[in-house]
């Protein structure tokens, strides 16, 4: 008897636990899985290195729902690392403004480029280390969740060495390459802390508004550069750029990532 009452039971504790439950509640997030050395591995045998995820943030400051699209890439960062997430805000197309004598705007032609060349239809869109297609913000989580996932044969470090009475600024970037890899390298410098105008959510104009991770200039042309790495090889190259009377050395990074056709590769960001 006891054993045909047990399947009984069970079937009603299965119907009980799943009634008047949201969606969102039945789902559990699972972190990503951390990578870590096999046991007594000697460091010199194995190479590990952290995938990093580049966002590029298609905003403007007419677009009222891309504070929106700022915070949520704020949300990322919080929850993956500061180092884990490098997000650029590409102010581009018919919600952007270009800088006058007047206003404080973050339009660039180069941004222009980029809105033009992917097919930007709408913003805030992203795209998210240039794989699968152009995105709204809330496919950004699970688009950023896959990339964290996948394996990183290139690491990148960026070193700055910025001199203040020519306002000149020259970039040192390192490549390591676990695996043989082919590509372009890219070296962009962005800017944070920029007080400017924002239309908000709310419809409402924001004169005050701080905007971060700002794309000013592509350091190395608009595709940037070709680039090679041999298995287990290190290459270092440099660059010099101007900084700009209008742009605050202090709130300047610097970003670069190696990509090809099968996305970004690796990307790194290191501050002035």
């Amino acid at each position: 008897m006891k054993n045909q009452l047990i399947p009984y039971i069970l079937g009603i504790l299965c119907l009980s636990s799943c009634s008047n439950v949201d969606l969102e509640d039945r789902l559990i997030y699972v972190e990503p899985p951390v990578v870590v050395p096999p046991p007594d591995t000697p460091d010199d045998d194995v190479v590990f290195i952290k995938p990093c995820v580049l966002i590029e943030d298609f905003t403007g400051q007419r677009c009222v729902n891309c504070p929106n699209a700022s915070k949520e890439i704020e949300n990322l960062k919080s929850q993956y690392g500061e180092d884990m997430i490098v997000a650029v805000g590409i102010h581009s197309g018919p919600l952007a403004v270009f800088p006058t004598a007047k206003v404080v705007g973050l339009r660039t032609e180069t941004g222009d480029a980029y809105y033009q060349y992917w097919n930007i239809e709408a913003e805030p869109t992203g795209y998210i280390n240039r794989t699968g297609t152009i995105s709204t913000m809330d496919l950004w989580q699970t688009q950023v969740r896959a990339a964290l996932q996948r394996t990183a044969n290139v690491r990148l470090a960026a070193k700055n060495t910025y001199d203040a009475d020519t306002r000149t600024l020259t970039i040192q970037v390192e490549a390591y390459g676990r695996e043989a890899v082919t590509g372009k390298l890219q070296v962009w410098l962005t800017e944070s802390n920029i007080v400017a105008m924002q239309m908000m959510p709310d419809g409402t104009l924001n004169r005050d508004y701080v905007h971060n991770h700002v794309f000013r200039t592509a350091v190395n042309g608009t595709w940037g550069d070709d680039f090679a790495l041999s298995k287990d090889e290190t290459k270092t190259v440099s660059f010099t750029v101007p900084i700009d009377e209008a742009w605050k050395p202090a709130d300047i990074s610097t970003v670069a990532f190696l990509y090809n056709d099968n996305g970004v590769l690796q990307v790194t960001e290191s501050p002035l």
